[in-house]
């Protein structure tokens, strides 16, 4: 991972179908896990492809309970063990207690709580937790600073909460939901009730909504963008790249912009 920062981020997966992201601390190699809805086969290659040892990861995040963002958490746990890694998982009380994933690894690694508004220190990364919109339990984003260098993600969110707005703000890269092009959506085969809820307050962030966001996030220090969660069905990789790409040209902005794909591993510096 060649470049100037920190911190970096790889992105192994992320979409419906699974979703898994590790925060890298340059310096040192190590890394803080978030989310693990892919298969071990997806972590281990996608970690050998950005030149990432997953024997490094000093521990793990929960975004919240959903499946595609904690199934894998089983085989790849048993597959870091192997290793000799056995890095805590960090979930809020509530999204342990509903994830049937988490219960199947009490074995495997220590679990520990957090709340909103908590920070810790993970990988000598500090983190900060904020509190996002989705119909979960309870659902969460991250922001990671080492050495004046941050990192914001925040994805499963139906709107931008006040304290999601203010801990995303002066990050260097930024992966934020992109989920749906509403016109796909509405014109697409989900049912009435799923439209609904995908475009809900406790939905999914549309490209129009994600857009808007990092537009009142812009700063000089941002360097990456990455559109996050995008739905195979009702968007595609390209829309909310260009639509970020068009406000960041009206605004003058030099960020660069990326789409996080759903099987292939996407690093950023």
């Amino acid at each position: 991972m060649a470049g100037a920062g920190a911190l970096g981020l790889i992105v192994l997966g992320s979409g419906s179908k699974g979703n898994a992201a590790v925060v890298v601390n340059r310096a040192t190699g190590a890394g803080v896990l978030v989310d693990c809805g892919i298969s071990k086969r997806q972590f281990m290659d996608g970690c050998a492809q950005a030149g990432f040892d997953p024997a490094r990861i000093e521990g793990t995040l929960l975004t919240h309970e959903h499946t595609d963002h904690t199934k894998g958490f089983g085989v790849v746990m048993r597959g870091l063990a192997k290793l000799g890694c056995h890095p805590p998982l960090y979930a809020s009380a509530k999204v342990r207690a509903a994830s049937r994933p988490l219960a199947e690894i009490a074995d495997l690694c220590e679990q520990r709580s957090f709340t909103a508004q908590d920070a810790l220190a993970i990988a000598g990364v500090q983190v900060h937790i904020f509190p996002t919109s989705h119909d979960a339990v309870e659902s969460f984003g991250f922001r990671f600073e080492l050495d004046g260098d941050v990192v914001g993600y925040m994805t499963d969110t139906g709107l931008v909460t006040g304290a999601a707005h203010e801990a995303l703000g002066g990050v260097r890269i930024l992966a934020i939901e992109a989920n749906h092009d509403l016109a796909m959506l509405h014109e697409g085969p989900y049912p009435y009730a799923l439209k609904r809820r995908i475009e809900g307050e406790r939905g999914h962030l549309s490209n129009d909504q994600g857009t808007q966001e990092v537009a009142s996030l812009l700063h000089p220090g941002l360097e990456r963008i990455v559109c996050m969660h995008i739905s195979e069905t009702n968007n595609t990789y390209g829309k909310p790249v260009r639509a970020m790409q068009a406000m960041l040209d009206q605004e003058g902005c030099a960020a660069q912009v990326s789409a996080a794909k759903q099987t292939r591993a996407l690093s950023v510096v």
